[in-house]
């Protein structure tokens, strides 16, 4: 992977960019991850208002724990993936959310920018102060598991959900 690629916070700049990623996704069918990108952006402005104002836990649902929100773009401005860095946990983080969500647009997987979306999700969250990360995938999504071990994940429990699906857990010393 030579591309050079970096997190930048959401910004109105990159709507049209945003967009494409959006509309991909949502084409593939495929669950939207992280969450935060299921957002409608119809309201651009006021979704990257809301996204910047969780960081600062404004506006947050009862029981949340603000967040941050970037999205890792190439040089050519293309969104290539998105991160929720969460920056506590509850006891449902603790179970099946962790501190970190990411995802990689479907066309751009299998390129390593997964591996490196994580490694600098990482360095922003050891700027929150936090030395012990907690990072989550479903069972059977195997890449993602390599790419926390890539990231140096110990594995933890697994915790089965009500339906089921089994979150293997990993937690990374920063």
């Amino acid at each position: 992977m030579g591309e050079n690629v970096v997190l930048v916070k959401p910004n109105v700049d990159l709507r049209e960019e945003y967009l494409s990623f959006y509309k991909e996704w949502k084409e593939s069918g495929e669950t939207m991850v992280p969450w935060v990108i299921s957002k409608d952006p119809t309201d651009f402005l006021g979704m990257v208002k809301d996204l910047l104002a969780q960081e600062k836990g404004e506006n947050l649902p009862e029981g949340w724990v603000p967040d941050s929100t970037y999205w890792l773009v190439n040089d050519s401005r293309k969104i290539l993936g998105a991160v929720n860095i969460r920056h506590g946990l509850t006891e449902a983080l603790k179970n099946s959310g962790g501190h970190i969500g990411y995802g990689i647009r479907p066309s751009e997987r299998r390129k390593g920018f997964a591996t490196k979306l994580l490694s600098l999700a990482l360095e922003k969250i050891e700027e929150l102060g936090v030395k012990k990360v907690l990072v989550v995938c479903d069972e059977d999504n195997i890449a993602s598991a390599k790419t926390i071990l890539n990231n140096g994940g110990v594995p933890d429990i697994d915790y089965v959900e009500e339906d089921g699906n089994v979150i293997k857990r990993f937690w990374i010393n920063i």
